[in-house]
């Protein structure tokens, strides 16, 4: 990859980071997960402002992250929740968590603990072999078409 000719690289992360890449939106995310799903509580829990929290609730979802489900008709009022894109979002957060833990704080704020009783540690391995998942163990091949 580092020997293509100097352009801009079309890639999913870029894609991805255009939905999610700014904290309040992963803050909202997160708070979903936890089960907050109304609109007072996930500003008050991120500490996001009412309209940048609306802006980011918006975009994520436009983007399919997110839906809107409506609690109250007088006034209109509406719930979040998190749908399958949104979902499948949790080990990305999950391993945010722990290199926050790593790199980020000095202590950690919560424990995860796996259904095992243990700390979470989460170790990336390749679904098909079992094989860790690391920098020296990923080949980046561009897909056809973008050749």
């Amino acid at each position: 990859m580092a020997r293509q000719p100097l352009a801009v690289r079309p890639c999913s992360l870029a894609a991805s980071l255009d939905v999610l890449g700014e904290r309040w939106s992963l803050l909202a995310i997160r708070e979903m997960g936890y089960g907050v799903h109304r609109f007072g509580r996930i500003a008050g829990y991120t500490g996001a402002s009412r309209d940048i929290l609306a802006d980011r609730l918006r975009k994520l979802e436009a983007a399919g992250v997110i839906e809107r489900r409506q609690y109250s008709e007088h006034p209109p009022r509406y719930e979040y929740h998190l749908t399958e894109a949104g979902r499948e979002l949790h080990p990305v957060l999950l391993s945010l968590f722990q290199w926050g833990d790593k790199w980020a704080v000095e202590e950690p704020a919560l424990t995860l603990r796996h259904a095992c009783g243990h700390r979470l540690e989460i170790d990336h391995v390749c679904r098909h072999c079992g094989g860790p998942v690391s920098r020296g163990t990923v080949e980046a091949q561009v897909s056809r078409g973008q050749e």
